[in-house]
């Protein structure tokens, strides 16, 4: 959602790059953020709800299913990706995070989803800063990222492969397993993440795991045990909050 430099827009606008992660992901983050916010209440205003970088709007349309009768709006900078969430979700808006940043007043937002797009930024700081602006405070944050420290990587290191998750080239996969170049910038682990999202001024809720959809079927099960402890999870999920003034 921060605008990349030329070449990596041209790389994100590639119709054959993934601009969707799995389902199991995006269910369990609008789970936790559906128990933050609870249901909508007769006579108050229905919360709003940004799903920044939502890509073709497969995740907005798996939040919505836990999220009804709060407004949902899916935002990104790419108008490819916009054309395809608007078969999916009926609100969408084109910004971006950084330059003149979102199209959203200060304090507009009650909640905020950021799914598997911070490992792709540039300036992560930056983008945080400018989440933080359009969330009132007290906002929820729900951050879904890969782990550096996914269980398998922790393996994968000791044998001297690079990582899942892990991209040395924009072209093609090199030392790692896996097919497709999906341009992840940063990783990070969950010590990392938590310690970001505090100097970013939001308040950790929780960190949580989720299963990762490329995983080898063989391996699932294992990969689901370890959500159990999300340090060892193939998919960090954060609940912050942003900190009042």
């Amino acid at each position: 959602m921060t605008r990349p430099p030329a070449a990596l827009r041209d790389f994100y606008e590639n119709p054959a790059v993934p601009v969707a992660s799995g389902a199991a992901r995006s269910r369990r983050q609008a789970q936790l953020l559906a128990a933050a916010l609870g249901p909508v209440r007769s006579g108050a205003p229905a919360a709003t709800i940004l799903d920044i970088g939502c890509g073709d709007g497969s995740a907005a349309a798996t939040a919505a299913e836990l999220l009804a009768g709060h407004r949902l709006i899916g935002v990104d900078w790419s108008q490819g990706a916009l054309r395809r969430a608007r078969t999916r979700i009926p609100c969408t808006v084109r910004g971006e995070l950084t330059g003149s940043g979102l199209p959203f007043a200060a304090g507009s937002a009650d909640a905020v989803l950021f799914g598997e797009v911070i490992e792709h930024l540039v300036d992560p700081d930056a983008a945080l800063d400018e989440l933080r602006r359009v969330l009132r405070p007290g906002g929820h944050l729900m951050l879904s990222t890969p782990n550096l420290a996914a269980w398998y990587n922790r393996g994968l290191l000791l044998a001297g492969v690079q990582p899942v998750f892990s991209e040395v080239s924009m072209r093609r996969i090199h030392g790692r397993p896996g097919t497709h170049v999906v341009g992840h910038l940063r990783l990070y682990t969950a010590r990392a993440l938590r310690g970001f999202l505090r100097a970013s001024g939001f308040e950790v809720v929780r960190i949580a795991g989720a299963p990762y959809h490329d995983v080898p079927r063989p391996l699932r099960p294992l990969d689901r045990a370890a959500c159990r402890v999300p340090s060892l999870a193939s998919i960090l999920l954060a609940h912050a909050r942003r900190a009042g003034e």
